[in-house]
């Protein structure tokens, strides 16, 4: 009765079963797994932030870099001293529904390179007279470790703006301001000098409970389903294959569709038929 699964038709759709099956639980594990990345992220930044202290634990910048998933949004820390001649204000940068600029200065450090720290928030319109001076000498500045910004990120600014301002934050953009090497990172203070207002930090892409997070979920579960309906499949064609053997074992032919002629009738009935009415005719 299964003499159908060796042959080559069947052959084929078990192979097809047999290597999609393990392809979609290795797919949605894996997408569950990016979830979890993303849900453990999350606990991990609420954590430093329910401590009061999100700059606990500060290791040295050059311990972070380069910039990973991971490494982006833990605290750092960096000697250097302030180049207050090139300090850059970030226009049309909101903290909650309040729009205001931010104030970035690079801090020289003892390779030559800059780090472009983020001081703090004021509200308002870019006023270089309503920043306060940074501090001067050496100083050991902490801050949470973010990745440098594009045009596509949120309050970027990608038009030429005036002089001693900047719409994106990152080596590519104050390479050409400075006459010194950037570290293709920043840092925002945490504990911000009045009266400017500390700068949140951002999540770096592809971490966090963000909308892209849910859609791994949803991943998860579609190609979970995709292999539920693979089995469902492979069954539905197994029990009808198995149920054409067992009627042609027991000499039951396959039904005939509703399109089927209908059997030829035989001479005899049909003349018989056809002389019925002559015979009553002739009998009244």
């Amino acid at each position: 009765m299964y003499r159908f699964l060796l042959t080559p038709r069947w052959w084929v759709i078990n192979l097809f079963v047999l290597l999609s099956i393990p392809v979609c639980l290795f797919m949605g594990s894996w997408q569950l797994s990016r979830f979890e990345d993303r849900v453990d992220s999350h606990q991990a930044r609420q954590e430093r932030s329910a401590e009061g202290n999100p700059e606990a634990g500060a290791r040295p910048l050059d311990d972070l870099l380069p910039l990973t998933q991971e490494t982006v949004g833990q605290a750092a820390r960096a000697t250097g001293r302030y180049d207050a001649g090139r300090e850059f204000l970030v226009p049309g940068r909101r903290i909650g529904d309040r729009e205001g600029f931010y104030v970035l200065t690079p801090l020289r450090t003892g390779d030559g390179r800059a780090l472009p720290v983020v001081r703090g928030w004021l509200p308002g319109e870019a006023d270089p007279a309503r920043v306060p001076a940074p501090p001067a000498g050496e100083v050991s500045v902490t801050g949470v470790l973010q990745a440098p910004e594009s045009q596509s990120s949120p309050g970027a600014v990608g038009v030429a703006l005036p002089r001693g301002q900047v719409g994106i934050i990152g080596a590519a953009t104050l390479v050409n301001l400075v006459p010194y090497e950037v570290y293709d990172a920043w840092i925002t203070v945490q504990r911000a000098q009045g009266p400017m207002e500390a700068v949140p930090p951002v999540a770096a892409a592809g971490t966090g409970l963000d909308l892209k997070a849910f859609q791994n979920l949803g991943y998860t579960a579609q190609w979970f389903v995709f292999a539920g309906f693979v089995v469902f499949m492979w069954y539905r064609l197994f029990r009808r294959e198995t149920e054409a053997a067992r009627d042609l074992a027991l000499g039951i032919e396959a039904p005939t569709g509703p399109s089927a002629e209908p059997p030829p009738v035989r001479e005899e009935t049909a003349a018989a038929g056809a002389g019925a009415p002559s015979a009553e005719k002739s009998a009244s």
